[in-house]
């Protein structure tokens, strides 16, 4: 582009324009000038005080304000921003423009329609250089549909909506120009407060958009039962799913593990929604969610950060809330870099030294130092709880503990067995801290009694993060020293060989293997005939209770007594 050019944009900005009105017939004209002198679409951005903001080469889709740089954002109001665009076709605003237009809530979308080369006039040269011009704002959407967790969308049920608009009749400039800006403004934003307040959850509660990504390493069931459980772990860690959008892809994009095309659709979903968290089935790098959050213009998490959540919301106990900041910061310490300048790198070498430590080697040596420190409760707290086992066992008292993917109804089971108080709830990670009792079962062929003590432990999920895995391995280590396992399983849960599938995983990614594990189907009361037949088929050593129900206990008890004889004596 010429120098001389590119002035003529720069002479832009000093332009000022009527502040209730959307653009005036002199500005429309300069502008639809430079565009034909360069042939190429201009975009100028102009804000309600009439001030030129923003001025750029291309079309609005290629123009526009990136989310995290708008003044103003959210459903219930407009940016406070208009665009006037220049466009070398006689035609109305294409989809492009208008799904710019929705993305950046403009209070406005002018596209100027230009001549080409400009109406002659007597005496020679050209003037008049628009041809028609078209108006387009957002309208209300009143069919907007809150679909609240846990029951998330399945694949195949992505219910897009799309964003609402109207387009003018092609206008003059002077029509054009008697459009009053303030009027028109005042009445959208009043529509959409009404709309926003009408289908508003609770204003405590996250407003959660799901993103889930199928690739060829997963069933579509696999996918599907991923999504709802996702939805499940919004919802325990107090969000509400508005919607999910799904993509099929055969590898993940580096940068934004979906395309382009779909981060466009997921910003202009959020707009719409009043989103304002966007949630990803899978571990997302520091520079995804980066690269992620500058387009969206909206917080965006990972899986692990919503499990980590929860862990924190749970802890009741010092060494519980100690485990969870460990692995907060662990998760938290490689996602530091990349805040901006103010938080960049000191390197070595000519040209990289500066006056002292930047913000960013600052709270990285702050969270190294906590870390360190954590670490070693951790491990004083795994020798507290190792010493407690050794007078366990000095005294001769077998112990079993109790695992399973989360929300097996662990609790409710030690509950019934035991007559202890611990909280159940029909949620994900409800209990976090291990809880042991006492329980006397029937021991031998004269049934005498035996004391024994059981521990409830941290459910298991799916992929657990490796971050928990390392806080929590004192936790865990409960599992390791037992010297038996009751493994619970729901049956009533559609994915329940899955789950059996995770935990033996990560029972297998353990230190110190596990001693001798009973399987025990738990909810039998939930789950379908054909769902226990094929169950008993494939485990016929297990045993089939309800604990909520107290049905099968006593059988429970006496199988538990066999179990400690053969883990003793294997022992």
């Amino acid at each position: 582009m010429k120098s001389s050019q590119l002035k003529q944009l720069q002479r832009l900005y000093h332009q000022r324009i009527p502040g209730d009105r959307i653009t005036t017939p002199d500005f429309s004209q300069r502008l639809a000038a430079i565009s034909t002198e360069v042939n190429q679409p201009v975009c100028a951005y102009i804000n309600r005080r009439g001030q030129v903001i923003r001025v750029g080469v291309g079309t609005p889709r290629q123009t526009q304000i990136p989310p995290m740089e708008l003044p103003r954002y959210g459903a219930e109001r407009l940016s406070g921003i208009r665009c006037i665009a220049t466009h070398l076709k006689p035609e109305p605003p294409n989809e492009g423009a208008l799904t710019a237009m929705a993305l950046q809530r403009l209070d406005a979308l002018v596209v100027l329609n230009i001549t080409g080369a400009g109406f002659t006039r007597r005496g020679g040269g050209a003037t008049g250089y628009v041809k028609e011009a078209y108006l387009a704002h957002l309208t209300p959407q009143e069919s907007r549909t809150l679909i609240t967790s846990p029951a998330a969308p399945k694949v195949g049920e992505s219910q897009i909506q799309s964003p609402s608009w109207n387009i003018s009749p092609p206008l003059d400039l002077d029509d054009l120009a008697d459009q009053d800006l303030v009027d028109l403004v005042e009445n959208l934003e009043a529509e959409f407060q009404r709309e926003f307040i009408a289908q508003e959850v609770d204003a405590d509660h996250d407003r959660v958009l799901i993103v889930g990504v199928m690739t060829s390493e997963i069933t579509p069931l696999q996918f599907q039962d991923n999504l709802v459980e996702l939805g499940r772990l919004v919802d325990t860690a107090g969000g509400d799913v508005l919607q999910t959008i799904q993509q099929k892809r055969s590898r993940i994009h580096p940068q934004t593990v979906v395309g382009e095309g779909k981060v466009q659709e997921i910003a202009l979903t959020a707009q719409t929604l009043g989103v304002n968290l966007v949630v990803f089935d899978r571990d997302l790098s520091p520079s995804q969610v980066r690269n992620l959050e500058i387009q969206i213009g909206i917080r965006v998490v990972d899986r692990t950060e919503v499990i980590l959540d929860i862990f924190a919301q749970r802890a009741q106990s010092r060494a519980g809330k100690l485990q969870v900041e460990l692995a907060q910061l662990e998760y938290m310490q490689p996602r530091l870099a990349g805040r901006g300048r103010t938080m960049s790198r000191l390197g070595g070498g000519i040209g990289t030294r500066g006056p002292g430590e930047t913000k960013l080697e600052t709270e990285r040596r702050a969270i190294g130092q906590r870390i360190s420190r954590l670490q070693k409760e951790v491990t004083q707290l795994q020798a507290h709880r190792s010493r407690l086992r050794q007078r366990r066992q000095h005294r001769e008292v077998p112990s079993v503990a109790l695992v399973g993917y989360t929300n097996a109804g662990k609790s409710t089971l030690l509950n019934a067995l035991t007559n202890a108080e611990v909280y159940t709830a029909d949620q994900l990670f409800a209990t976090l801290d291990p809880t042991t009792r006492r329980l006397v079962i029937p021991y031998g062929e004269t049934n005498e009694h035996q004391e024994i003590l059981i521990t409830d432990t941290v459910g298991f999920i799916h992929e657990l993060p490796a971050s928990l895995m390392d806080a929590f391995r004192a936790t865990l280590e409960e599992v390791t020293e037992a010297d038996a396992l009751l493994h619970l399983v729901d049956l009533s849960h559609p994915a329940w060989l899955r789950h059996i599938r995770s935990v033996r995983e990560i029972l297998a990614q353990m230190p110190i293997t596990p001693g001798p594990a009973l399987v025990i189907f738990n909810k039998i009361d939930q789950a379908d005939s054909e769902t226990l037949a094929i169950a008993r088929e494939e485990f016929p050593l297990a045993v089939f209770i309800s604990a909520s129900q107290r049905l099968g206990l006593e059988t429970l008890r006496h199988r538990l007594a066999q179990l400690i004889e053969y883990a003793v004596d294997c022992g």
